[in-house]
């Protein structure tokens, strides 16, 4: 049911989120640093709000409240964008609709962690994750078909995005149910205190700087969607980068998972750091249609063995009695090196153009696995903390 909450939701994000940074460069006039600006601080803000909504479903011991929340805030945003007459009021309506996904993220989360049998935790984040992202690219899908529908009206496809987001809210609330919150044997007054902080553990924040090293040598999709354009693919079928990178995101996410369970973790991150490296060779050095279709492969491969595995490793490593506080520092972080290297990203492609922007973006990968190789695993066998 939790899956089947984000595919709705995500249905309705990725119409939008599709679009979007070709609305404000083609039709608003933006420029590119904007557009990673906008993409960047939209993440942090989420990223920055899951840490409270995290802490509170472990203080509360209700982790589906905040989620519904969360997601009922989103919903509720949907109609601001065929709404906006400016820049300024998509900005808004982003940071508004990044805060539901912020209130929502860490306790739903903490939820599937708190269901999931340890030995089958890896292929439960893998399934959430993989019907959350067949979401991702049915929005884009639906986009297309609406673009060529409506003669490119961006509003009107803006406006159908609508109806999903309100299902999904209804989803949660109605099909949803939450299992009797389990503690561990510590307990919880404040979850943000520096006692609750230390009780994390070490393998906790070993995790959390592997995760902010990977983000940094990534950045927000929405290049993906500039490079398409950049390389002369038509307006109305600039979605079918977001369909193309989900739908191969959702094909590895599940199998990614189960292969966590069976075998140590540590083992498939610099599987999906190389991923990254090949995708960012591809849409630097192959300016063509070709290029960027390997290119968009690659980095949904990235997605599918990094993103699931990290929610597996928090749940690992963290008390049972602190996921959502956990969840919440994890997203904060990471959100805030996405914001960082979303803005880089920007600002490069403004400057030097995109292929400088990948070349850059292929430094990092390369560094990142440095710095992985450094840091040491996050966890020894699956399911169990180190």
């Amino acid at each position: 049911m939790l899956g089947f909450v984000s595919l709705l939701m995500d249905v309705s994000s990725e119409m939008i989120h599709a679009l979007l940074p070709v609305y404000l460069v083609t039709v608003l006039g933006t420029s590119t640093i904007t557009v990673g600006f906008i993409e960047g601080t939209a993440e942090a803000t989420a990223s920055i709000t899951k840490i409270f909504s995290g802490a509170l479903s472990d203080w509360l011991g209700r982790r589906k409240l905040l989620a519904a929340i969360g997601y009922g805030l989103a919903a509720c945003t949907k109609p601001m964008f065929p709404l906006a007459p400016s820049a300024s009021w998509l900005v808004a309506a982003r940071f508004i609709d990044r805060v539901g996904k912020g209130i929502r993220g860490a306790p739903r989360d903490a939820l599937v962690a708190d269901i999931a049998p340890a030995e089958l935790r890896g292929a439960s984040f893998g399934l959430r994750q993989s019907l959350d992202t067949v979401g991702a690219f049915l929005g884009p899908l639906l986009a297309i078909v609406l673009m060529w529908w409506t003669s490119d009206d961006f509003r009107a496809v803006f406006w159908v995005a609508v109806l999903p987001a309100f299902l999904s809210f209804a989803l949660i609330v109605f099909a949803v149910r939450e299992p009797e919150h389990r503690q561990d044997g510590r307990e919880v007054t404040n979850p943000l205190a520096l006692a609750a902080i230390r009780q994390l553990g070490q393998a906790y924040w070993r995790v959390v700087i592997v995760g902010i090293v990977f983000t940094l040598a990534r950045f927000s999709e929405a290049f993906l969607i500039l490079r398409a354009q950049n390389v002369g693919l038509h307006t109305m079928w600039v979605p079918a980068v977001l369909v193309l990178m989900n739908i191969v995101y959702s094909m590895s996410a599940y199998p990614a998972g189960v292969l966590s369970d069976r075998f140590n973790r540590k083992g498939l991150l610099p599987v999906g750091l190389f991923f990254l490296a090949a995708a960012d060779l591809a849409l630097a050095l192959m300016p063509n249609l070709v290029g960027v279709a390997l290119g968009v492969i690659l980095w949904g491969l990235h997605m599918g063995f990094t993103q699931g595995l990290f929610a597996t490793l928090v749940a690992d490593t963290a008390p049972p009695a602190l996921r959502g506080t956990a969840y919440g520092y994890f997203n904060l972080f990471t959100g805030l090196a996405m914001l960082a290297a979303s803005i880089l990203a920007g600002a490069l492609w403004d400057a030097f153009g995109p292929a400088a922007t990948f070349l850059v973006g292929l430094g990092f990968a390369l560094l990142s696995l440095v710095g992985l190789l450094a840091i040491g695993g996050p966890t020894g066998k699956p399911g169990i903390s180190s």
